[in-house]
């Protein structure tokens, strides 16, 4: 069957697809030394509460740093407890709040303490996947001396820990060079985001781009069951 790698930037407490990109790979590498991006994923998510959608940002030191990369990328201010207040004022009559949140909440402490974004993200994430029931190992592309940049990069990466396949993102079509797969053996598969099933929610109307958080505590050990849109 060969070996399937993913190779996607972190971000943090992400939305359901996330976790099902990752469970449908061998190995995930968290593409941490490529450049920080401002309003995007890495650094902030989305929860629904009472009063509508909600971001819950980490603050980071981003002034005079444009070329930073993820992995480069230091917490500019103590975050952790003000999420957990809010996740816990939006969650807390949730069905499996009372479950889920202590060990949820045992996350956010250890985040806490670190200081550095790529760190805190990989601890949430590997976390939140075995919590899921998702066991794929993690890696960061940082650990690694592959080359290249762009599509060459990635190809790097693919031989470095023997990926037979490369899935990828559906926004990396943009700029992805499929010639470079194909030419180095590696068969490249696209991730498709549609078809996931709606699940039981708080506050109103159904809301799909919020946080994996929602779904654990509206759904708890079911979780996984609605984290995967098809069977792998």
């Amino acid at each position: 069957m060969g070996k399937r790698v993913a190779i996607i930037q972190s971000c943090y407490i992400p939305w359901r697809g996330f976790f099902d990109f990752i469970g449908r790979v061998d190995e995930y590498i968290l593409f941490d030394d490529v450049q920080f991006a401002k309003r995007h994923w890495h650094n902030r998510n989305k929860i629904k509460t009472a009063q509508g959608m909600q971001w819950l940002t980490v603050p980071v030191v981003s002034k005079g740093k444009f070329a930073q990369t993820i992995e480069e990328t230091t917490i500019a201010a103590p975050w952790a407890s003000s999420h957990w207040k809010s996740i816990q004022h939006a969650y807390g009559k949730a069905p499996y709040f009372r479950s889920y949140g202590p060990k949820i909440e045992a996350l956010f402490d250890q985040a806490a303490k670190l200081d550095n974004l790529s760190l805190v993200n990989e601890l949430l994430l590997s976390d939140l996947a075995r919590l899921l029931g998702i066991t794929t190992p993690m890696r960061r592309s940082s650990s690694f001396a592959a080359e290249g940049r762009k599509t060459d990069r990635l190809v790097s990466l693919c031989k470095t820990v023997g990926a037979t396949h490369y899935l990828s993102g559906p926004s990396a079509r943009d700029y992805i060079e499929p010639e470079k797969f194909e030419t180095a053996g590696i068969e490249l598969e696209w991730m498709d985001y549609s078809g996931y099933r709606e699940y039981p929610q708080l506050h109103g109307a159904f809301e799909p781009a919020v946080s994996v958080l929602d779904l654990i505590f509206n759904v708890g050990d079911e979780a996984l069951t609605y984290v995967r849109r098809t069977a792998l």
